[in-house]
């Protein structure tokens, strides 16, 4: 039997008690104090992510198994969406030596054109699969070709897209359902980020992390990380303004988890005295491909709507969004997606099948890997009329829902 769904902490100590060992032993082992064992045990600690992979290892567990991968918010992708050369580089993380390294200035415009692909093409999925195992591979040989020898600049540069990259990787693997490739990318971008000693991408890696643990319905843990990259934010760069947006986009994690649990106040008093003024200061950007600005706290604002079941005021809220102008190909699909969703919780069937037509014409790849464009079909098929049955089965049929 696998760890019950508990906190952090509690599974921490679940799996210790399993395998019989002592706070001692293992903290000593880990190179923490027993009472800072303890406190991650009681959930008055958060353990940082190098800090949980010396207790996964000691305790001989998948570090999912203390994230509680089964336990997620959003149900898996199915598993052939997962491209197995993709999976296959990332867990060849230590490579042979092979030939001559990639300049890094070669490798940066390759990690960039990879993000505009990600953001823009409505194949991404397909798009990604074709580069990503050869980016990865060059990467990491370039990364280990800098760690001797290497002056600091060149190092420090190497790391910088190293982050970069892997802060897309997160996304991509947790896009297809593998939350726990999501957190050994999230992992290897905040040892990057730490390496590179870059405040703002250590500011983006933890914004990343943030969005594993919501995938992984640690709500609490994701609020706890947001909070911690704010004030590292406000500590290292305080008058950049890339920090502000980043800061900007750590509160949405903490709102987001606050709506998540159900704590709706909560989360729109957070969005309209934060995020809101730092979205204001920040304008309309994409600092470290977060797609922070006024129209993504709007998007936000509707979502909490949604979530709290107060579809009509949401469409409200959406018919006031211009979605068209963010840069992210997903989060406009996102966006129409719970439009969609709203219509469905008021049974408006019509106004479902057109945006999820329009959703098929935008991100026909995303479409098909969205557990919840599938729950919606699903629900559609089951009660629309008989004038739209053909359309909507259509859809189905595309889609491969059963």
């Amino acid at each position: 039997m696998g760890s019950p769904n508990l906190p952090i902490g509690e599974r921490v100590r679940y799996w210790r008690e399993k395998k019989q060992r002592k706070q001692a032993a293992v903290a000593g082992l880990c190179g923490i104090t027993e009472e800072y064992l303890s406190q991650i045990e009681r959930g008055l600690k958060v353990p940082s992510l190098p800090v949980l992979h010396s207790l996964a290892v000691e305790l001989g567990v998948p570090m999912s198994a203390l994230l509680g991968e089964l336990n997620r918010s959003e149900p898996p992708a199915r598993a052939a969406d997962v491209d197995p050369h993709v999976v296959s580089a990332l867990l060849g993380y230590r490579l042979p030596c092979g030939p001559e390294p990639t300049p890094t200035a070669l490798l940066r415009d390759r990690v960039e054109a990879a993000w505009r692909m990600w953001q823009t093409s409505p194949t991404r999925f397909t798009d990604a699969a074709a580069v990503l195992p050869g980016l990865i591979s060059d990467l990491e040989r370039a990364v280990q070709a800098v760690r001797l020898g290497a002056d600091d600049s060149a190092r420090r540069e190497v790391q910088r897209v190293a982050a970069d990259l892997y802060f897309m990787l997160r996304s991509y693997c947790r896009r297809v359902g593998r939350v726990d490739l999501s957190l050994m990318a999230a992992d290897r971008a905040l040892r990057a980020a730490e390496e590179a000693d870059d405040p703002i991408r250590i500011g983006a890696a933890r914004w990343n992390l943030g969005h594993v643990l919501l995938a992984s319905a640690e709500h609490e843990a994701a609020e706890q990380i947001a909070a911690l990259g704010i004030r590292q934010l406000a500590q290292a760069a305080p008058e950049d303004a890339n920090a502000v947006a980043l800061a900007g986009a750590l509160e949405l994690i903490a709102v987001v988890a606050d709506s998540r649990r159900k704590r709706w106040t909560k989360a729109r008093d957070r969005l309209f005295t934060r995020a809101t003024a730092q979205a204001q200061q920040a304008g309309e950007g994409n600092v470290m491909w977060t797609v922070f600005g006024p129209t993504n706290v709007e998007l936000h604002s509707m979502s909490i709507d949604m979530e709290a079941g107060k579809a009509a005021e949401a469409l409200r809220l959406a018919d006031q969004i211009d979605a068209s102008r963010l840069p992210s190909i997903e989060r406009r699909f996102t966006f129409q997606l719970e439009v969609a969703r709203c219509h469905d919780i008021r049974r408006e069937d019509p106004a479902v099948l057109v945006h999820l037509l329009d959703l098929e014409r935008l991100a026909p790849e995303d479409l098909t890997r969205s557990p919840l464009a599938q729950d919606i079909i699903t629900r559609l098929r089951r009660r629309v009329r008989p004038t739209y049955r053909r359309q909507v089965n259509a859809l189905a049929q595309r889609l491969q829902v059963p």
